[in-house]
C-alpha cells in the first residue's frame, strides 16, 4: 500500500467506503478548492464563462427592471456592475489562474476577490473602498452561481460519492440522499460535533482531521475511506483494492455474526437485565435495521422534522408521525424529545437573534416556554399519538424546577383539552428530563421529585462541563468524553436516580462505545440508547459480560485522576471483550476491529 497517498486523520464514524470525491462547501461562506486534472482545464473555464454570462444576463434584466420601475439614474449600478464583470482583461486573469494552478473555478474567482479586496483595505480613501464593494459584489454573483450549479448536477443525479469539505456539519452530512453518501472526509471537526453525531446516526462512515486533504483532491478522484483507523486513500491501485474488498467481506461476516446476538435479549451473564435502546431522527431510520433488536427508542429527535420542512408541520402532521413511530415499534417505548432548535439547528422559517454564544443561549426548552403555542401543538400531536403505544416524553436543556413545573402545566392543560374534546389519550404519559447543564447536577433530588426518569445528553454535557464548544475545531480535542469530572458527574446522577428509585438511562454519543456503555451499566444506569449501526455491538458487550465484572471497572475508571487512565481502565476491558469475540467468531483480528 503506497504510504504517502494515505492521509491519517480522526476516526468519527466507522466503515469502509470506495468511490469518487466530491467537493462540497461546508458553510455557505466557504468556497470549495479542489485540483483540476490538465485534461479537465478547458472545461473548467467554460464553466467560468457560462457562469459570468449567467450573471451579467442577471444583472442586465435587473437593470432593466429598476430602470423602468425608478429610472435610469437608480439603474447605473448595475450597468457598471455587468462592465466590471465583461472587463476582458480581468477574465483573462481568473482564467490563467484556473490554467495555472489547476485549481476550480470556485476557488479562482474568490482568489480574485480576495485580492482585490486586500488591495483596497489598507486605503484611506473612502471612495477606493466603495469601488471595492462594487467590484466584489458582481464577481460574487458568478461565485453564486457556479456553486448552485455544481449542487444542482451532483443533487439531480443518481452516483454515489464520497463527500469532501472543509469542515464536518449537518449540512454537509445532509448534503445528499443518505443512500447516495459513502462516507465523509474533513479538514476539520469534532468527533462529537453535530455533524458527527448525524454522521453516525446515519451510519456513513466519517473520518475528520485530514490536513490539506482538499489541495490533494481532484473532483471526480477515486478515494478509499477507512473509518475503522480514520484514513484516506488517494488513488487506490488494484492491490489496494483487492485488500479494501476482503476486509469489506470480513466485517460484512462478523457484522451478520453480531447480528445474531443483536436479535437476543441483552442480559449480562449473571442475569442482570440492561436495556439498549435507539436513537433516531426520522422515520426512515426505522427502516435501516431489525426493529424486534431493540429495546425501543430512546431518543427521538423531533427537530428534524421541522428543519426539513419549509414551514412549521401542523399538529395533524405531527400527529400522523408519532402514531407510525409508535405503532412499528409494537409496543416498544419510544421517547420524543421536544422541539430542541436553537444553536446550529435553526429552522429556515423561524429566525432567532444573532447571538454572541448561542451555544449558551436561546435554545430548547427555552425556546418552547417561551414560544407556548410551539409546545402546545406538539405536545397535543404527541398525546394524540400515544393511544397507539408506549410514549414518554423527556425535555431538552432544563437548567431549573421551575421549567419543569412550567411544563407540567402546560402539558396538564393540553392533556384536559385534549380528553374534553373527546380525543383518545393514554392514562399515564411518564415526563423526563434531560441531564445536560451543569446546574442539574447540584438540585438533582428536587427535579427527581418532579420528573419520572432522567436521561443524559452527554453530547452537551460535557461541553458545557468543560467549557468546550463541540462545534469549534479549534478546541475539539479538548473535548474528552474520559475526563474524570465527567465521569463523576455521571455516577452523581445514576446514584441520585437510584436513591430516587427512578430510572436513568445515558443517549448520548459515548453511549455508543461498548466499553463506556458497560461502564454505564457498572455506574448503576437502567440504559443505554444508541444508533442503529451500533446497536448489536453493545448488545454483544453486555451478554458477553458480568455485572459484577462493569461494576468492578466503574469503579477503578472512578478512582482514576487522568482521563488517560480512566481510557487504559477502558481499554483493558475492551481487550477483554475483544479476545472472547475472536474466539468465537473464528475471526482474523486487524486494526480498527471491534469498532
Amino acid at each position: 500500500m503506497a504510504q504517502h497517498r494515505i492521509v491519517k486523520g480522526i476516526s468519527v464514524a466507522p466503515g469502509l467506503a470506495l468511490g469518487p470525491a466530491h467537493v462540497v462547501h461546508a458553510r455557505p461562506h466557504v468556497v470549495p478548492t479542489w485540483n483540476v486534472p490538465e485534461e479537465d482545464l478547458a472545461r473548467e473555464v467554460d464553466r467560468l464563462r457560462e457562469a459570468i454570462d449567467q450573471a451579467a444576463e442577471e444583472l442586465r434584466r435587473r437593470q432593466k427592471a429598476v430602470a423602468a420601475q425608478v429610472g435610469e439614474r437608480d439603474a447605473g449600478i448595475f450597468a457598471l456592475h455587468r462592465t466590471i464583470l465583461t472587463d476582458p482583461a480581468t477574465q483573462r486573469d481568473v482564467e490563467a489562474t484556473i490554467r495555472d494552478q489547476r485549481i476550480n473555478a470556485e476557488a479562482a474567482v474568490q482568489a480574485l476577490i480576495d485580492r482585490v479586496t486586500k488591495r483596497l483595505a489598507g486605503t484611506a480613501a473612502e471612495g477606493m473602498r466603495g469601488w471595492s464593494a462594487d467590484f466584489s459584489d458582481p464577481w460574487r454573483a458568478v461565485l453564486d452561481v457556479l456553486m448552485q450549479h455544481d449542487r444542482e448536477s451532483i443533487v439531480q443525479g443518481d452516483e454515489q460519492v464520497i463527500l469532501a469539505a472543509a469542515e464536518l456539519t449537518p449540512q454537509v452530512v445532509t448534503y445528499l440522499a443518505r443512500e447516495r453518501i459513502l462516507a465523509v472526509v474533513t479538514e476539520a471537526g469534532g468527533r462529537f460535533s453535530h455533524g458527527a453525531v448525524l454522521a453516525r446516526s446515519f451510519g456513513i462512515p466519517c473520518v475528520v482531521g485530514l490536513s490539506n486533504l482538499l489541495s490533494r483532491l481532484e473532483q471526480g478522484l477515486r478515494v478509499l475511506v477507512d473509518g475503522d483507523a480514520g484514513t484516506v486513500q488517494l488513488r487506490p491501485d488494484q492491490d489496494d483494492v483487492d485488500q479494501f474488498l476482503a476486509r469489506l467481506e470480513r466485517r460484512k461476516t462478523r457484522e451478520k455474526k453480531l447480528g445474531l446476538h443483536a436479535s437476543l435479549e441483552p442480559v449480562t451473564t449473571d442475569g442482570h437485565r440492561f436495556a439498549v435502546l435507539v436513537n433516531v431522527e426520522s422515520l426512515r431510520d426505522l427502516d435501516t435495521f431489525p426493529l424486534q433488536n431493540c429495546d425501543g427508542v430512546g431518543l427521538l429527535r423531533t427537530e428534524f422534522l421541522y428543519m426539513e420542512r419549509q414551514q412549521f408541520p401542523s399538529e395533524e402532521e405531527q400527529y400522523r408521525l408519532y402514531r407510525r413511530v409508535l405503532e412499528r415499534l409494537a409496543g416498544r417505548p419510544v421517547t420524543l424529545r421536544t422541539l430542541d432548535i436553537g444553536n446550529d439547528k435553526q429552522l429556515p422559517y423561524f429566525k432567532t437573534p444573532r447571538e454572541a454564544n448561542p451555544a449558551l443561549g436561546w435554545r430548547g426548552l427555552r425556546i418552547a416556554i417561551e414560544w407556548q403555542d410551539l409546545l402546545r401543538v406538539q405536545l397535543r400531536a404527541a398525546l394524540r399519538a400515544s393511544a397507539h403505544g408506549d410514549l414518554r416524553i423527556l425535555l431538552p436543556m432544563v437548567t431549573s424546577i421551575e421549567e419543569v413545573r412550567d411544563v407540567h402545566r402546560i402539558f396538564d392543560e393540553v392533556r384536559r383539552s385534549l380528553v374534553d374534546g373527546g380525543y383518545d389519550v393514554a392514562s399515564d404519559v411518564p415526563v423526563g428530563i434531560m441531564v445536560e447543564v451543569p446546574s442539574t447536577l447540584f438540585v438533582l433530588p428536587s427535579l427527581l421529585a418532579e420528573v419520572d426518569y432522567v436521561s443524559v445528553g452527554t453530547n452537551d454535557l460535557v461541553q458545557y462541563l468543560l467549557a468546550v464548544d463541540r462545534d469549534n475545531p479549534l478546541v475539539a480535542r479538548l473535548y474528552d468524553v474520559h475526563h474524570p469530572a465527567v465521569l463523576q458527574a455521571l455516577a452523581r446522577v445514576a446514584e441520585a436516580a437510584r436513591a430516587a428509585g427512578k430510572p436513568a438511562s445515558v443517549c448520548g454519543e459515548m453511549a455508543g462505545d461498548y466499553a463506556t456503555a458497560l461502564l454505564l451499566l457498572g455506574l448503576g444506569y437502567d440504559a443505554v440508547s444508541v444508533v442503529p449501526m451500533l446497536l448489536p455491538e453493545v448488545k454483544y458487550a453486555v451478554r458477553e459480560t458480568a455485572c459484577a465484572e462493569a461494576r468492578e471497572t466503574a469503579q477503578l475508571a472512578l478512582r482514576e485522576t487522568t482521563s488517560e487512565g480512566v481510557r487504559s481502565v477502558l481499554a483493558k476491558s475492551r481487550q477483554r471483550l475483544h479476545e472472547r469475540q475472536v474466539a468465537e467468531f473464528a475471526a482474523e483480528p486487524h486494526k480498527g476491529e471491534p469498532r
